[in-house]
């Protein structure tokens, strides 16, 4: 607090109605010399309570004031925040209704914490509202927060008894026991424990695993597998249990994979009141059964394509030919490359009033309001085949196919986009120019996917940096040469947006609080856009090689997944580090 700061409260401390003035010209002096705050002077010195002085610096302040020395928070509104960040920034949450979370901060004018606040409200999609607390009721909150985090652990210690005095009996009606442990409180609220800490740390996959020696939750955070929980192994029988009757699995079923799918409620369990799908697989191991749950959250907004990392020329021509009203457009990439992603973006522009869409999909990750959407199922016979075979007779305009996996559904997909329809799915191959010969191999005539195919997406995704620790680096001379070699083949409209004139400049996370060290917040794709135009159906129809056909790709001016990549490192969206990983050959 500088002078002129101090001067203005002293002055509004001699306006309220304080006793024994000379006190607050005590504590003014003191605060002069000491730079000290003089509110804490004023509590220090026992000139004025804790809470009374907080009162008094909130109005000075003009933000609302509270006291929580009594109260009591909900645990399911404590989880809004992490713990780690309720205490490094002085922060609690104590109360949550209709999308707003009220916050009680001890320093409002710390900008970190400020900082911090609004990326916690960007990444829940809430609103929040700042009241000022004393250091009192942040310590009374502070203190529940502990409480909830024993609470994994007494659980545990519950079930563990409990399985203890199971083995004490025997293994007389074993399944029938572990069966009952399972739907009781310990072991449910375990799972719910697990599930709900995942959701809120934006996980894409649980993993639960047994080793020899105990039971291991992992999270797979922006694509990669993180430890999170470290779990006794006499707890995975019982977890596996209730995760199956969660899922209308066989739970006496141990030898065979299953697959299953359940809806997770975290109004329940958490404070931001919106549930979340999760499908299930069991699988069998020398250690015990694993199980790997996907999160779907099907309430999340589906994202734009600009949104998506999608830009300049690719999302022009993107844009273009989803207006077509016939031609097949496919997307591809490797599992876990948000293929799916990019298509509910397409299908979300696509979605208008006087257009009949289907899509055909295992599973329906989002639900889109005014668009017919099925989920498959082989194991009845109800497969893309024999579905899209029987949505051609729904007199559809657009057709979303989830995967094209078989010669069977490729060429009816081809017959589709043929006859009047516009038709939407992915393939399989590591690059654009890699799904023509892909479709060859399934038995497609060239000249069929020339009359048919509108254009080919290929992508990856990379880590985003994290913004609020970001900082340019030096990359090694080797990638340095890589780089400049590449920016040779960028046309110049397609890096109009990136200043290389004062040289090279690339950029990492170090890593800090807001990304748990990680260096990274999210992920962002790297595109190539294959166009199908009329030289390009002449080189397919001449049946050439690929390197004739990505001559063909260099002429109409397309930038590889690699070139888009280097384009978003020097605009300091992700690393370099990052674009080579997942464009190397």
């Amino acid at each position: 607090m500088d002078d002129q700061e101090l001067k203005k409260v002293y002055d509004y401390l001699l306006s309220c109605s304080i006793d024994k003035k000379q006190n607050i010209d005590a504590a003014y002096e003191k605060a002069q010399k000491t730079k000290a705050n003089i509110f804490e002077i004023l509590v220090n010195d026992k000139i004025l309570k804790e809470e009374e002085a907080t009162k008094i610096k909130a109005d000075f302040l003009r933000i609302p004031y509270v006291s929580l020395k009594e109260k009591v928070i909900d645990e399911a509104v404590l989880r809004v925040i992490p713990e780690k960040a309720v205490m490094f920034y002085k922060f609690v949450p104590f109360e949550y209704d209709n999308n707003l979370l009220k916050v009680g901060m001890v320093n409002p004018d710390n900008f970190d914490a400020l900082d911090a606040l609004k990326f916690i409200s960007i990444r829940h999609g809430i609103s929040t509202k700042i009241y000022l607390i004393s250091k009192g009721s942040f310590n009374t909150i502070t203190k529940q927060y502990k409480t909830f985090g024993d609470e994994l652990k007494n659980v545990l210690e519950t079930v563990d008894k409990r399985i203890e005095h199971k083995e004490e009996r025997g293994d007389k009606d074993k399944d029938k026991e572990t069966q009952r442990i399972t739907e009781e409180a310990p072991v449910s609220k375990v799972v719910d424990i697990i599930i709900s800490h995942a959701v809120e740390g934006k996980a894409s996959d649980i993993h639960i695993e047994s080793s020899e020696k105990d039971l291991r939750v992992r999270y797979r955070l922006d694509g990669e597998l993180h430890d999170s929980l470290i779990l006794p192994k006499k707890l995975g029988p019982a977890v596996v249990s209730r995760i199956k009757i969660l899922s209308n699995l066989k739970i006496d079923e141990t030898r065979k994979p299953q697959d299953g799918r359940f809806r997770f409620n975290l109004s329940d369990h958490s404070g931001l009141g919106k549930s979340v799908d999760l499908r299930v697989s069991t699988f069998p191991t020398v250690n015990g059964e694993k199980v790997v749950m996907r999160i779907l959250d099907t309430s999340s907004e589906i994202a734009n394509l600009e949104s998506l990392g999608i830009r300049l020329k690719a999302l022009n021509i993107v844009k273009e030919n989803i207006k077509k009203p016939f031609g097949i457009i496919l997307i591809t990439g490797p599992t876990g490359s948000g293929k799916s992603t990019t298509l509910y973006a397409i299908l979300k522009l696509l979605n208008k009033e006087g257009v009949n869409v289907v899509t055909l999909e295992d599973p329906v990750e989002y639900y889109l309001e005014g668009i017919n959407q099925s989920q498959v199922k082989p194991e009845i016979g109800y497969t893309f085949a024999s579905g899209l075979r029987s949505i051609l007779r729904q007199d559809p305009d657009i057709v979303m196919v989830g995967e094209i996996r078989d010669k069977e559904t490729a060429e009816l997909a081809m017959h589709a986009a043929l006859t009047g329809h516009l038709v939407l799915s992915t393939l399989h191959t590591n690059n654009s120019v890699g799904v023509i010969p892909r479709l060859v191999d399934m038995g497609i005539e060239s000249f069929l996917i020339g009359s048919a195919l509108n254009i080919a997406i290929a992508q990856r995704l990379v880590r985003r940096i994290c913004p609020y620790c970001k900082e340019e680096i030096q990359v090694p001379p080797e990638i340095l040469a890589s780089v400049e070699e590449e920016i040779k083949f960028i046309p110049e409209e397609q890096r109009n947006d990136v200043d290389i004139s004062k040289g090279l400049k690339f950029y990492r996370g170090k890593g800090c609080k807001e990304c748990k060290n990680s260096g990274s917040i999210g992920r962002v794709g790297i595109y190539e856009v294959l166009s199908m135009t009329p030289e390009m159906e002449k080189v397919i129809h001449a049946k050439v090689t690929d390197n004739d056909i990505e001559e063909e790709t260099k002429r109409q001016g397309m930038i590889t997944m690699k070139q888009d990549g280097i384009i978003k490192a020097l605009l300091g969206m992700t690393s370099i580090e990052e674009v080579m990983r997942v464009t190397e050959e």
